[in-house]
């Protein structure tokens, strides 16, 4: 018999419609031995759930209701993961729906006993507003993601060292044996795991283009930049107290901008010798050429997406976005002695 998968799913909102949408396409997985816990903090009073249209036939599944009493999403997939009867845990937020073969894909790849993480992409869903397909593209761009842009469009499989958990399977028994995610981060809390489960099982992270989800997306602008903000800070922190996965150069390029163009701006009238100038006209080249690799960026996302609209609103989000992350991160880094829940 196949073993069986735990799909946790964590909710925060009232009348959250994504979460039908993920529900939905839960019920139609093509690998049937499975069980759902659905963690919430408010009653599903009004959702088609508990009308019997999306929970028709949905006899494996659990709800914890917190009842508005908010818990952080750590805690909740902890208490998930101590409750679940799977072999597998598959952590998934409520704002993505699965493709129908994601279960059937991912436990394939813990046939392997050395594997103890699965990861796979969220892609940015069709048919959503500009505003959420523009800021699925920003993270999807290479000047958005970097080195990362297999978390958003289907890449080559390989290992990993640190993977979101809007997408992330875990061996129960190892997920348990590192005492589960760390409740005092959020966002965060998933690299904290990646990290426990890397050093202390020696086991591996795999990351699988097959094992797909369609992630809805923070629209522009300001819940864009208020989750990237989050991004920033916490990225900063854990790249002072969790170097190993944090203090990558992927991760220092915006913050180091913002220190240059602070000089730029701010200081560099204050030395007029000949040293300093040279020093000057390099930072303005230095940063010429930034913005011209975004442009040639907003080309990319304009080939990709076929939409020219894409392509030009892209090039002020990633200037924008990297702007306000590298102030985060500073302010993490430097400042922050304990992260805020």
């Amino acid at each position: 018999m196949k073993p069986q998968v735990s799909v946790i799913v964590i909710d925060y909102k009232k009348n959250n419609p994504f979460l039908e949408e993920c529900l939905a396409a839960l019920h139609k997985q093509t690998y049937i031995n499975f069980e759902v816990i659905l963690e919430s903090d408010h009653p599903l009073l009004s959702s088609p759930l508990s009308r019997g249209r999306v929970g028709r036939g949905f006899s494996n599944l659990r709800v914890v209701n917190y009842a508005g009493k908010y818990q952080t999403p750590a805690k909740k997939r902890d208490h998930a993961g101590q409750i679940a009867k799977g072999e597998f845990l598959a952590f998934i937020d409520d704002d993505a729906s699965p493709h129908k073969d994601w279960l059937k894909n991912l436990v394939v790849n813990f046939s392997d006993p050395t594997i103890v993480a699965v990861g796979g992409p969220g892609v940015t869903p069709n048919n959503v507003s500009w505003a959420e397909t523009a800021s699925g593209w920003m993270s999807a761009s290479p000047m958005g993601a970097g080195p990362y842009t297999y978390r958003f469009l289907p890449g080559k499989r390989q290992f990993v060292d640190d993977y979101p958990s809007m997408n992330l399977a875990v061996r129960k028994d190892a997920f348990l044996a590192v005492g589960g995610f760390d409740s005092h981060y959020w966002p965060g809390e998933d690299t904290k795991l990646c990290l426990d489960l890397v050093n202390k099982t020696k086991g591996k992270i795999i990351y699988d283009p097959k094992v797909i989800v369609y992630h809805h997306r923070r629209p522009l602008w300001r819940p864009h930049l208020r989750q990237n903000g989050s991004f920033g800070l916490h990225r900063g922190f854990f790249a002072r107290t969790l170097p190993q996965t944090s203090l990558r150069p992927v991760y220092l390029g915006p913050p180091f901008m913002i220190l240059g163009l602070l000089y730029l701006i701010l200081f560099s009238h204050l030395f007029l010798n000949p040293h300093a100038l040279k020093l000057n006209n390099l930072g303005w080249l230095l940063f010429s050429g930034y913005l011209l690799a975004i442009a040639h960026n907003s080309f990319w996302v304009y080939r990709h997406s076929q939409s020219l609209f894409q392509g030009l609103i892209s090039f002020p989000a990633v200037l924008i976005t990297h702007l306000w992350y590298g102030l985060l991160f500073l302010q993490g880094f430097c400042f922050t002695k304990k992260l805020p829940r």
